[in-house]
């Protein structure tokens, strides 16, 4: 597969384009819209399929995962009410794509994934070919990651068929924790805000597809 990291007129017109669906479509978060409109989409395509990189849909990216749709990025993120210095743990890495979009956005991003190959390309390419720096981690993800913890904000990027209580406990206290819960065709969005050490507000939102989380304490 080739690659193609330059980032020229019509790449950045495409972008573009993409933030203005997205705003229509209504995510209303300047912040998210501005990270959306810098982290270049097309590095994570094969060059042939270039023209699919700033549509507004999920895209297969191997390995039988796929790279999110923009507005389901968008989505998670403007729910996470990111802001600078928040440290972040993300569940699937995949293609990095949304760890790009939370670096944007002046997180401290600890991300995992399960999938060998997705980790090492990823790992390889987000700092060395985009310029993003995280902290890449190859593993079961519905886990978490304790020993980094806690973080102020985690979101998973996988459906889940429950929210994992081992995540729940390595959120700070007045953090925030996004997931997709359901079953493995269709899942609800899920905010929950831990408000004490073992309190939390939850809110459920919008229905979604994503791929399954898979490992001990999910699927």
């Amino acid at each position: 597969m080739a690659y193609k990291y330059i980032d020229n007129y019509r790449e950045q017109g495409a972008r573009k384009r993409l933030v203005d669906v997205l705003r229509k479509k209504g995510i209303g978060d300047e912040h998210v819209l501005e990270a959306i409109g810098k982290v270049k989409r097309h590095c994570f395509f094969d060059e042939t399929f270039w023209n699919q990189a700033y549509r507004d849909i999920a895209f297969p990216i191997g390995e039988g995962q796929t790279i999110s749709q923009p507005y389901t990025v968008a989505y998670q993120t403007e729910l996470l009410h990111i802001r600078k210095g928040d440290k972040v743990l993300e569940i699937g890495t995949g293609s990095g794509y949304q760890t790009c979009i939370l670096l944007e956005l002046g997180a401290t991003v600890y991300t995992i994934e399960r999938q060998e190959k997705l980790y090492h390309r990823t790992k390889f390419v987000l700092p060395n070919e985009m310029g993003y720096n995280a902290h890449f981690f190859l593993g079961d993800g519905s886990i978490g990651k304790a020993e980094h913890a806690p973080y102020d904000k985690i979101i998973v990027t996988a459906g889940a068929p429950t929210v994992p209580e081992v995540l729940l406990k390595q959120l700070n206290i007045g953090g925030i924790l996004v997931i997709p819960v359901g079953d493995e065709e269709t899942q609800k969005m899920v905010t929950i805000l831990k408000v004490g050490e073992n309190d939390y507000e939850k809110i459920v939102l919008d229905t979604f597809r994503f791929v399954p989380l898979v490992g001990d304490k999910a699927w």
